[in-house]
């Protein structure tokens, strides 16, 4: 793969640069990662809730594992993830898997962002399973096109012992062709839901409090998985996990119990209960396929209205702004923008492009609100809803801190959101 297709601005600087920085982190901490057997999770939705599935299932079968993920870090204590990025930087990478290494750890699982494997920081790190979730349009501001995106992310694969791949998403066929390029050995597993995939998922059922389906693979060796996290996308993450289990050989009931025994993860489908008689999320949904699978899992048994906050992020993918504020416009009764990670974007011509997403939806002006500070759109949003309707507080999930053009403040969807219950209740 020629460098160029995937760091756009490349020049004779920027590569040796994330080279030369890589190697030296590796050195120093003395490769790490080659005394652990590593799992990396890549995609663009998905990732984080299918390495805590990953991560829980082998530790409830008995295999110490270590995370890293956008959310949280560690082994048996974990710790909350407080930079905007999900890989992180090489020398904080190196650092984090030294320090699962000498814990004792026999696994890594790790979350693999398309910006970490084109700036090259996951490079000697030995990939022994490699999984891939979904890849949908985000962050075209940095790959340009999605078929560069879609490149960076197969890199993962390139080099991998064997692959995990979701048979549904268009893109499976690139990293199939990147895990087994002689097209004679079949070095991955396939799953699915639409496809019928070397697992496939029947006899789904989605409820409020999780999902539950089988899982059919060769032979009609079915497994009953059931998860504590609803959602459709949840029949994906918890497939993509149960492949990794099979791939390992953990017995059946193994797998089965490792999933249902992870409770939540943080910034995902989070219900907050502080005593209201209306229901609240807060979901970290910043993609269209995000929002859309967010949607698709609440719509059908909501009776009462929806009542959505969301915002979006500054110098980030601008062109699926509107699409967002289209999909929340078609699903909410009441859509309230505000601000999300602006930097030094003006936050009100961010907000004007969701509202023409919503407006062409089909909301009125009296259904659309413009409240830039996220707080108090939040207040607005808990204040709004009456009894039996539903608040998605969406985008921002688990982050503990928002940056403005004056540098990152600390502010964290989920304790605003409590706090401001148990105000209000």
């Amino acid at each position: 793969m020629n460098v160029k297709d995937v760091i756009p601005g490349y020049n004779a600087i920027v590569l040796p640069y994330h080279l030369i920085q890589t190697e030296l982190s590796g050195l120093r901490y003395r490769h790490p990662a080659k005394k652990l057997r590593v799992i990396g999770v890549t995609g663009t939705n998905g990732k984080t809730t299918t390495c805590f599935m990953i991560w829980k299932m082998l530790n409830e079968a008995g295999h110490r594992t270590g995370l890293i993920t956008t959310v949280a870090w560690g082994v048996d204590e974990i710790h909350k993830q407080v930079e905007h990025m999900t890989t992180p930087k090489v020398s904080t990478l190196n650092k984090r898997i030294k320090e699962i290494q000498k814990s004792g750890a026999e696994f890594l699982v790790l979350e693999v962002t398309s910006h970490a494997l084109a700036q090259y920081r996951t490079l000697g790190i030995p990939i022994e399973i490699a999984v891939m979730t979904n890849v949908t349009h985000e962050h075209l501001d940095y790959h340009k096109t999605f078929e560069r995106y879609v490149k960076a992310k197969t890199k993962l694969f390139k080099n991998a012992k064997f692959g995990i791949i979701n048979l549904d998403d268009p893109s499976w066929k690139e990293f199939k062709n990147a895990i087994s390029p002689d097209g004679n050995s079949k070095k991955y597993i396939t799953y699915g839901i639409e496809n019928k995939g070397d697992l496939e998922a029947v006899k789904i059922k989605l409820n409020p409090s999780g999902v539950h389906y089988k899982a059919v693979s060769e032979g009609n060796d079915t497994l009953e998985i059931k998860t504590k996290i609803p959602g459709k996308f949840n029949v994906y993450n918890s497939l993509a996990a149960a492949a990794v289990g099979r791939r390992l050989g953990l017995t059946n009931e193994q797998i089965e119990k490792g999933i249902f025994s992870l409770e939540e993860v943080e910034g995902r489908m989070n219900t907050i209960d502080e005593g209201q008689d209306f229901s609240v999320i807060v979901d970290f949904a910043h993609t269209p396929d995000a929002f859309q699978k967010v949607y698709d899992s609440v719509y059908p048994n909501q009776t009462g209205r929806i009542i959505s906050l969301f915002g979006g992020a500054g110098r980030r993918d601008e062109s699926t702004r509107a699409e967002r504020g289209e999909i929340a416009g078609k699903y909410s009764d009441l859509c309230i923008i505000t601000e999300d990670d602006s930097r030094d974007e003006d936050p009100e011509k961010i907000a004007k492009m969701f509202k023409a997403g919503c407006k062409k939806a089909g909301l009125q002006d009296d259904q659309i609100i413009i409240e830039l500070d996220r707080e108090t759109a939040i207040k607005r949003a808990l204040m709004e809803a009456k009894k039996g309707d539903l608040v998605l507080i969406l985008g921002k999930g688990h982050e503990k801190t928002i940056l403005r053009a004056d540098g990152p403040h600390a502010f964290e969807d989920l304790e605003v959101t409590k706090r401001l219950l148990k105000e209000i209740v």
